[in-house]
């Protein structure tokens, strides 16, 4: 099986695409073998398109051949999250609710990674609805992990992350609220960039001025998220917080000098979350990797006391505008999302009210934090990949978990920021579970996170180690 393809960064496929060096036919083809083969052992994409994949395929190297314009994606294999809408595709949210649900249009991301020149090979598993940071559903099932078969590999983009892993396609999409870009890429040792608002402009969007949720994207790369996001990224009059920066700004060469950087950092912020000891050994020494890039290290973190309130009041206002009128037909929900839709019902003007005000507090407070530092690292997880068949881990370092969002308050505090973070592989427990490093920056420095991100990468190169999943293989449970 041609692996050396299936794990090539993408912007090195795309170099070898536009050389015709290889054929968006071959490299597609060898994607799917590899799922064939390996899918069945994670359960990362759910449905697959092969046919139309082969199709779009040949389009593109005739299209190569003609010398007609071709995209930054052209021939580029890619699944697509099965919370975004693909017209003609299967999108089922992960529910038995859209089990047969089949858009006739495509939304704003998928638009334009297919204008782009993407050949999409089908759809990756999430939990139902998107929610929460473990993938599994009634429809397809629990996604596994590639590095142990027996661990959860996050979510709410877990299907995204192990394909990535996997090497069943070289880019992917995904989407962020409480680290569902960010938990899964720690998990399965890929790079994941929850973008600032608006980056990435979503459409349609029944609650389009909410900062909450994002979209963006996920790799084995940071170049690779970096291309990807040149795509995504860029406004659109669909959308009202849509930024304005057209997205070619953030395609690669990432290269940037860290030497005087002002890094800030802190495994528990400041003692005010839990986190396992096996993550601790992964995240202290990795720290001291800025150090020996140049940068000036302090252990020091924001001021997050209001993030709480702030994240579970808005997320749960949006849940239940987008999702209110589902409950009628809760039995088909999983329990954890009816709960989350009735908090969302039962909350009052000023309960609203008083977690905008803590918003804008939190705001402020974050824009002077960045004043003294230039980038915030920490863990994205406060604990490894836990076992596949827990809905979430009962206890964080001998702390009991209080629901299904609590044990990953280290991604979801920084979400109520709304600053970007990044996550980029930064080692292995001894067990050989991955962990991932977040990397986060100010308001709308995106770039800075990419390139922060990148130099780190290449001084680790801890994404370069693959599971021990391969054709024929399983490892053990």
């Amino acid at each position: 099986m041609p692996s050396d393809i299936c794990y090539t960064p993408a912007v090195e496929l795309a170099r070898l695409l536009r050389a015709r060096e290889l054929s968006a036919v071959e490299v597609t083809q060898a994607h799917l073998d590899r799922i064939e083969m390996l899918n069945p052992h994670v359960n990362a994409i759910v449905t697959v398109t092969a046919e139309q994949a082969l199709d779009r395929a040949r389009a593109a190297d005739a299209l190569l051949t003609s010398g007609g314009p071709i995209g930054p994606l052209h021939g580029i294999p890619m699944a697509h999250k099965d919370t975004h809408e693909t017209a003609g595709i299967r999108t089922t949210h992960g529910s038995p609710l859209y089990a047969h649900h089949i858009p006739d249009r495509d939304e704003l991301i998928i638009e334009r990674i297919k204008a782009a020149g993407a050949i999409t090979l089908g759809k990756t598993n999430v939990p139902e609805f998107a929610a929460g940071s473990h993938t599994f559903n009634t429809v397809f099932g629990a996604t596994r992990n590639p590095y142990d078969l027996g661990r959860s590999a996050g979510g709410s983009s877990g299907g995204a992350a192990a394909a990535l892993a996997c090497g069943l396609h070289a880019l992917a999409d995904g989407s962020d609220m409480g680290g569902s870009l960010r938990n899964p890429a720690s998990f399965c040792n890929v790079v994941g960039l929850r973008p600032s608002p608006g980056r990435v402009p979503t459409w349609p969007n029944p609650t389009a001025w909410a900062t909450m949720a994002v979209q963006g994207p996920m790799a084995r790369t940071v170049s690779d998220v970096a291309l990807l996001l040149s795509v995504m990224a860029g406004p659109d009059p669909r959308s009202p917080i849509a930024r304005s920066e057209p997205g070619a700004g953030f395609a690669p060469p990432l290269g940037r000098e860290l030497r005087g950087l002002r890094v800030a950092w802190s495994v528990d912020l400041d003692g005010t979350i839990p986190v396992e000891r096996a993550v601790r050994d992964v995240i202290e020494p990795a720290v001291h990797v800025f150090d020996e890039l140049g940068a000036y290290v302090s252990p020091d973190c924001p001021d997050l006391s209001d993030a709480e309130q702030v994240f579970r009041t808005l997320r749960a206002w949006q849940f239940a505008a987008n999702l209110g009128p589902l409950l009628t037909q809760h039995d088909s929900l999983k329990a954890s999302l009816v709960r989350n839709i009735e908090i969302g019902l039962a909350l009052r003007g000023p309960d609203i009210a008083a977690a905008e005000l803590a918003h804008t507090a939190l705001f402020h407070r974050m824009r002077e934090f960045f004043d003294r530092y230039d980038i915030f690292v920490l863990p994205v997880s406060q604990v490894p990949p836990f076992p596949i068949d827990l809905e979430y881990p009962a206890e964080v370092d001998g702390e009991a978990v209080a629901d299904y969002l609590a044990w990953m308050r280290s991604a979801y505090l920084i979400s109520a920021t709304g600053c970007p973070a990044l996550s980029v592989p930064a080692g292995f427990t001894p067990d050989g579970l991955p962990v991932g490093l977040q990397i986060v920056g100010p308001h709308g420095a995106d770039r800075l996170v990419l390139e922060v991100g990148h130099a780190f990468e290449q001084a680790t190169r801890h994404g370069e180690v693959r599971p021990p999943l391969r054709a024929g293989v399983r490892p053990a449970r």
